[in-house]
């Protein structure tokens, strides 16, 4: 509550001339840089934004100096991350007088820009995890010493006097060294053990590939390449992934902010990189604000080999997955922006905002919930997740979903008729992924039902297996396999829907649930029939040995 308290003071304070505007500056970056990385509160806030104000005013050079004011005290990421979005000249200095320890740099990193990375590679204390995660970004401290310290750290023979200039002989090796790291650049070639090693002195060693075959790369807003893949960085940081002389698909997509798919792109320069490549990219959005950063992808030598032709179906359902991550971050943020507006949480708002706020974030929440719904089976239809294991009473949740879907199908007469069990079956799945099968399948059945429509269901253990057997209702009984599972969204009329795209595709995820266990789903004679395996035996061993 101190710092609080002298922040309100400053805050308070009148700032009409250019002078009283840098002393509040100052004031402000003083306080604000020794506030605890947890500090939350509305009076910070206003600080922020009263720093942002006076950053409007005051020239970046005046900016830069105060912050280089070693009776200043940076220590504080939130600051540390505002100032190093500022001038080059801000940022510079906050990066150079920041004060953090490792973890702390570590949260920091991927909220700077590029260039206020760059700038901290150039640190001499950081630790060697920071560094190496700084080398993989395609960021390494400089080759050579500065300017302003290479005459006291190169070692000079015959002369121990600090500052002195080293000998001609000291300056042929170093011009050695620098010429056998251009020809290593020009040339490339793999790894040697007398590789040119920079900075001079240490153990790591740059290699370039003498062809490379795919890398990774990272570009800003404006198209331009800011990260890529180590062996290639230095070749690519900064080039414009479109141009006038490229495709005109790939320049639209960057503008449209849309993803690129299988695009041809040439790239010149270096023998490394030189050449025709295929691009796969998708847009990066903030998630908390929303703002567009830019897109993220790989390249591969064009043409691609032959066993890489023709997508394949994971590739497939990774380019889904990645379509709804970037999808899913704007809703994130719509629906965020929506719930502050409907929770009044920046000030009173008019009832009639909130009520429309409201609706929003419900929306938002229904296209989240489809987003979660099309990833799932994505992940399910290409084996890249399997449901969480454990051990669950099929026969009991069924029976409860039954009795919970009562409240809706008792009113029109309709609902299912369940025999009585002969045994409990057991499967090997946590409780919550048996519930929602258990919901998915039958709530999409009784939704379907007509009025006084009655579905029997049997549930009995079948030769080690648990054995589900539901009627189909008479809308669903006459559709041929491809009708049934793969009914457009709304084909259907439901009074109940277990998700948003209708009955083909709930039926389609219940199926890839089941086969993810080690079971099925098929339709067999007006019925469905869903089998599991049974896990009875085992759990009655289970209970014997305690």
């Amino acid at each position: 509550m101190h710092f609080d308290d002298r922040l309100a003071t400053v805050l308070r304070l009148q700032a009409p001339g250019p002078a009283l505007a840098r002393i509040q500056y100052r004031q402000l970056v003083d306080l604000l840089g020794t506030q605890p990385a947890e500090a939350r509160s509305d009076t910070l806030d206003a600080a922020y934004e009263r720093l942002d104000e006076l950053s409007r005013t005051i020239p970046a050079v005046e900016r830069a100096a105060v912050i280089r004011d070693k009776a200043l005290r940076l220590r504080t990421p939130r600051l540390i991350a505002e100032l190093a979005r500022g001038e080059a000249a801000v940022a510079d200095a906050a990066i150079d007088a920041a004060r953090l320890d490792p973890a702390e740099w570590s949260d920091l990193l991927p909220a700077l820009p590029p260039a206020a990375r760059n700038r901290l590679a150039s640190r001499p204390d950081l630790d060697q995890a920071l560094v190496e995660r700084l080398a993989w970004q395609g960021l390494s401290r400089p080759g050579l010493p500065p300017a302003e310290r290479a005459a006291s750290e190169v070692p000079v023979a015959g002369t121990e006097i600090p500052g002195a200039l080293p000998d001609s002989a000291s300056i042929g090796a170093i011009v050695k060294r620098i010429e056998a790291y251009r020809k290593s650049r020009e040339v490339g070639g793999p790894a040697v053990p007398d590789a040119p090693r920079l900075p001079l002195g240490e153990d790591h060693v740059l290699y370039v590939p003498s062809e490379a075959r795919a890398f990774d790369f990272a570009t800003d807003p404006s198209g331009r390449i800011v990260w890529a893949d180590p062996g290639v960085a230095p070749m690519l940081l900064g080039r414009a992934l479109a141009s006038p002389e490229g495709p005109a698909t790939v320049a639209e997509a960057l503008r449209r902010r849309q993803p690129i798919a299988g695009q041809r792109l040439t790239l010149d320069g270096a023998a490394a990189i030189a050449g025709d490549w295929r691009v796969d990219a998708a847009a990066r959005f903030d998630p908390l604000t929303g703002r567009f950063l830019g897109h993220q992808g790989r390249m591969r030598r064009w043409p691609m080999p032959a066993n890489h032709a023709q997508p394949t179906r994971d590739s497939e359902a990774d380019r889904i997955r990645q379509l709804l991550h970037e999808l899913r971050t704007p809703v994130n943020a719509i629906q965020g922006f929506a719930e502050v507006i409907q929770q009044q949480l920046f000030g009173p708002t008019p009832h009639d905002y909130r009520a429309l706020a409201a609706t929003i974030a419900g929306d938002a929440a229904r296209m989240l919930a489809a987003f979660e719904e099309l990833e799932r089976l994505a992940k399910l239809e290409s084996a890249a997740m399997t449901l969480e294991g454990g051990e669950t009473d099929l026969t009991a949740i069924f029976a409860s979903t039954v009795a919970q879907l009562s409240a809706h199908t008792g009113q029109r007469g309709s609902g299912f008729v369940l025999a009585p069990p002969a045994a409990h079956c057991h499967v090997a799945l946590a409780r919550i992924e048996v519930e929602r099968l258990a919901w998915r399948l039958l709530a999409t059945l009784a939704g379907t039902a007509a009025p006084g429509e009655q579905l029997a269901l049997v549930i009995e253990p079948d030769a080690g297996q648990c054995r589900i057997a539901v009627a189909l209702p008479a809308s669903l009984a006459n559709r041929s396999d491809k009708d049934l599972f793969e009914a457009a969204p709304g084909a259907v009329p439901q009074v109940i829907a277990a998700g948003v795209f209708g009955v083909g595709f709930a039926l389609r995820l219940v199926r890839a649930e089941t086969a993810a266990c080690g079971g099925q789903l098929i339709r067999e004679d007006g019925w469905l029939i869903m089998t599991l395996p049974d896990l009875t035996a085992v759990a009655e061993g289970h209970s014997q040995s305690f």
